[in-house]
C-alpha cells in the first residue's frame, strides 16, 4: 500500500508527465496549436500572479488580462517593440484613470501600486511567453525549442535531486530556504549536459546551439528566485493548485521565463 509520500510522488510525476508532453506535442506541431497553448498558459500564469498580489494591494485585473491578450497578439504579425511599447503605456494610463475615479469616490487610491502590479505581470510573464510563440516561427524553432525547454527542465530536476541529497550550503536562504550551491551548480552542469547531447544526437553545429544550455544553466535558476520573491513577499507558498503536485503554472513554468527572453535575443535579434 502506498504512503502518503509515495501517493505524492506518483501523483507529482503523472501530473509532470502530462504537461511534458503536451507542451512537446504542440510545440513540434507549432503553428496556431502552439500560440494557443503558450497563449494559456501565460494567461493561467499571470492569473495567478494578480491573484499572489491581490492579497496585498487593490489591482486591476481586468485592464492587465486585456494588455496580455494584446501583447500575445502581436504575435500574428511579428514582435514589434514599439507598438508593445504603446500597450504597455496605454495599460498604465488606465489603470491611472481607474485610480482617479476611485479616490474621487471613495478618497482613496494607490495608482502606483496598481500600475507596477499590472506591468510587471506583462513584463515578467506575458512578453517571455510572447517570445517563446516568436522562437517556433524561426527556421530552427522547433529545435531551439526543444532544446529550450530541455534545457530548463534538466537543470531544475539535477538541481532538485542534487540539492536534495548534496545540498548543504545555502544559496538564498531569505528568498528560497531549501535552494544550495551544490543543486544550483548541478542544475547548471544537467543544462549542459542536456545541450551536449541534443548537439551530437542532432548533429548540429556546436555554436549557436550550445548558448541555450549556458542561458539555461544559469537565467532559469534566477527566474526560479524571482518567482520564490513573489511568493515570500505575498506569504504564499505555491501560485495556484492546477498541477496536482506542482502547485499553480506559474510554480512550473517560471524558470523558462527569463530564459526565453534571452534565447530570444541571441536568436532573434542578434543572429538573425
Amino acid at each position: 500500500m502506498f504512503t502518503q509520500n509515495k501517493k505524492n510522488i506518483l501523483l507529482r510525476s503523472i501530473s509532470g508527465m502530462v504537461v511534458m508532453f503536451g507542451i512537446l506535442g504542440s510545440l513540434w506541431q507549432g503553428g496556431w496549436l502552439w500560440a494557443l497553448v503558450a497563449a494559456l498558459l501565460a494567461l493561467l500564469s499571470l492569473d495567478e500572479y494578480y491573484r499572489l498580489l491581490s492579497t496585498q494591494f487593490h489591482l486591476s485585473r481586468g485592464v492587465g488580462y486585456l494588455s496580455a491578450i494584446a501583447v500575445l497578439l502581436s504575435t500574428t504579425e511579428g514582435l514589434r517593440p514599439v507598438s508593445i511599447t504603446i500597450i504597455l503605456s496605454l495599460t498604465l494610463y488606465v489603470v491611472f484613470l481607474i485610480e482617479m475615479a476611485r479616490r474621487q469616490v471613495k478618497g482613496t487610491s494607490n495608482a502606483v501600486q496598481n500600475a507596477g502590479g499590472i506591468l510587471s505581470g506583462i513584463l515578467f510573464i506575458i512578453v517571455p511567453w510572447t517570445c517563446l510563440i516568436l522562437l517556433r516561427g524561426l527556421p530552427t524553432g522547433r529545435l531551439i525549442l526543444v532544446a529550450l525547454f530541455a534545457c530548463t527542465w534538466s537543470c531544475d530536476v539535477v538541481a532538485y535531486i542534487v540539492g536534495s541529497l548534496w545540498g548543504s550550503i545555502l544559496l538564498c536562504e531569505s528568498v528560497s530556504p531549501k535552494k544550495t550551491w551544490q543543486g544550483f551548480i548541478g542544475g547548471a552542469l544537467g543544462s549542459i549536459l542536456t545541450i551536449s547531447a541534443i548537439i551530437y544526437f542532432q548533429e548540429q553545429p556546436p555554436f549557436p546551439l550550445f548558448l541555450i544550455g549556458i542561458i539555461c544553466a544559469f537565467a532559469g535558476q534566477l527566474g526560479d528566485l524571482a518567482e520564490s520573491l513573489v511568493k515570500r513577499e505575498t506569504g504564499a507558498k505555491d501560485s495556484g493548485k492546477l498541477i496536482p503536485g506542482h502547485g499553480g503554472f506559474f510554480d512550473r513554468f517560471d524558470s523558462i521565463l527569463l530564459n526565453s527572453l534571452l534565447t530570444y535575443l541571441v536568436f532573434g535579434v542578434v543572429l538573425s
